[in-house]
């Protein structure tokens, strides 16, 4: 827990024991005279031209599991003297007392304030704003991914929350899975931010637990605070490298059980704690939905994870086995359904005359090569250690033509090639974002005959580390290794932490790269980069 609460969470548990019982673990310190408790500040999201959904959590003041009676408003102005929309909902342990509303009734480009009451006492006011009607101009997102809490501050979303955007798009691995010390930073260990519970997160209490522990964050709080999100996830609100039917990081002979209770159990978790616009059942798990910003963009978020996703190929394969899978075409990282609601989707934006269709997803699309670099390139002192390395071994298939990372895109070449035709054939100008890979990615995409047919940026991480421990390089040269071996690539950031923002306008997208300059302290600075344009018509970068 950050050091900015005078309480620690261990402490906290030990209060709260004695008050509000065992409702209070995931919550802040709280006044346990309170009737009731709003424990993780107020959230908003998904929103559309008329509606939006509204969050929140809220424990009773008795520390007895019953339920709650809550009222929300939304008004035009701060003060809530004109209040526009209202209503009434429960909450209760079955949800892990989260609340969450789709309130109708407003207008399309609109900002608004919203606030919760339960029992008398009222929640911190969000600010909320709708998705505009057709005749938009200009629309703002900011683009986020992989935040891990004992990896680093938050600075990144302390930032956003003071900046001006239409909405805010999170791109997966909200949390992370592992268990307490397990991909952290000592640094930041060493200031207390340790992950409740200790141990690697399996079951439906585990993933609500970590989920309250991330929202204890203040900077977290307050970018939601400031701007509805639009989520999804990726692997990493499960457990590492998940596809449908399973992951790498879920043993079942260590004690973790089936697969599928977890998957479950993740979902639901992810449901209750994020404001995302429900689509079906917990079993089903669709996050893959649409959003038309005006008559400007459609934004298409698409799940590259969980819901369609064939296992992943590894270069621990033997190397003729790899070739023979990455050639088979059925091998799909979206499967069929998933497929088809995409070229539907493009051909509906392209049929209402939208010039943009961006899509909002995990993994990069780009092909990335592995980078080649001779053994007289590094320092002398670290040639013997990269030559008993894994790189090397990634070297010598990269010399084979095999790409880097066989999660992303890239072990799934016949499902791109089929997307690529879909952005050609059904599509006006498509913009492809990914999160993933911690670090920053720009690329033209081109079909297999070289045609380019859309562009993608990849967003750098929040706090989860980078390059940094891949290759003994300096910044530079890792890049110029990666770009020279990777035709398609306009631009990498291998180190840098932060976010991306997209501005948007009828003629062209303009994406902003912004890093700060630690995650180990919260004192930073800002820096911002160029713009890289992508102009209508073009399906190419200009820097």
């Amino acid at each position: 827990m950050s050091q900015r609460f005078a309480l620690s969470r261990r402490r906290f548990l030990a209060i709260s024991a004695a008050t509000l019982g065992t409702l209070a673990v995931r919550g802040l310190p709280v006044q346990a005279a309170a009737p009731a408790h709003f424990t993780h500040g107020v959230a908003s999201g998904d929103p559309l031209q008329d509606r939006v959904i509204l969050w929140t959590r809220v424990l009773p003041g008795s520390g007895q599991p019953v339920a709650l009676d809550v009222s929300w408003e939304i008004a035009s102005d701060q003060r809530f003297s004109n209040i526009v929309a209202s209503g009434t909902t429960q909450t209760g342990p079955v949800r892990d007392y989260t609340v969450k509303v789709d309130a109708p009734g407003l207008e399309a480009g609109k900002s608004y304030f919203y606030r919760f009451t339960a029992e008398g006492v009222a929640s911190v006011t969000g600010r909320t704003r709708t998705l505009p009607s057709a005749g938009v101009a200009q629309a703002r997102l900011a683009v986020v991914s992989c935040s891990n809490y004992p990896q680093g501050y938050f600075n990144a979303y302390k930032e956003i929350a003071t900046r001006d955007c239409d909405a805010v798009l999170h791109l997966g691995d909200y949390i992370y899975e592992y268990a307490d010390g397990g991909y952290a930073n000592p640094q930041i260990l060493e200031k207390g931010r340790h992950v409740e519970p200790v141990h690697e997160i399996v079951s439906l209490d585990d993933y609500r637990m970590r989920y309250g522990l991330y929202r204890t964050d203040a900077d977290l709080q307050a970018v939601h605070q400031a701007h509805p999100f639009i989520c999804v996830w990726d692997d990493h609100e499960i457990t590492n490298n998940t596809f449908k039917a399973g992951a790498e990081n879920h043993n079942p002979d260590l004690g973790e059980g089936e697969f599928e209770p977890r998957r479950l159990a993740a979902i639901q978790a992810f449901y209750e704690w994020l404001p995302i616009r429900e689509q079906g059942s917990v079993a089903d798990g669709i996050i893959y939905r649409s959003f038309d910003v005006g008559d400007l963009a459609s934004l298409i978020m698409l799940d590259t994870r969980l819901v369609g996703r064939d296992e992943q190929l590894t270069h621990n394969m033997n190397i003729d086995q790899l070739r023979s899978q990455l050639a088979d075409p059925d091998r799909s990282i979206l499967g069929a359904e998933q497929e088809s609601f995409l070229a539907s989707e493009l051909q509906r934006s392209k049929d209402a005359g939208i010039p943009w269709q961006v899509i909002g997803q995990q993994v990069i699309m780009g092909r990335k090569n592995i980078p080649l670099v001779a053994d007289e390139e590094f320092a002398p002192e670290v040639r013997e250690a990269v030559a008993n390395s894994r790189y090397a071994m990634l070297r010598q298939r990269g010399q084979l033509g095999l790409p880097l990372n066989l999660d992303a895109w890239d072990g799934y070449p016949g499902n791109r090639e089929r997307v690529l035709q879909q952005f050609r054939e059904h599509a006006n100008n498509v913009v492809v974002l990914a999160g993933d890979t911690h670090s920053s990615w720009a690329f033209d995409l081109q079909d297999d005959h070289g045609d380019a047919v859309a562009v993608e940026f990849g967003t750098p991480s929040v706090t989860s580390p980078g390059f940094e421990g891949f290759m003994p390089l300096p910044e530079q040269q890792l890049v110029d290794a990666f770009m020279r071996n990777s035709p398609e690539m306009r631009y990498m950031r291998g180190f840098g932490r932060g976010w991306m923002e997209l501005d948007v306008t009828r003629d062209q997208i303009a994406t902003r790269y912004y890093y700060v300059s630690s995650v180990l302290e919260q004192e930073y600075e800002v820096e911002e980069t160029d713009a890289f344009v992508c102009a209508a018509g073009e399906h190419v970068i200009r820097a």
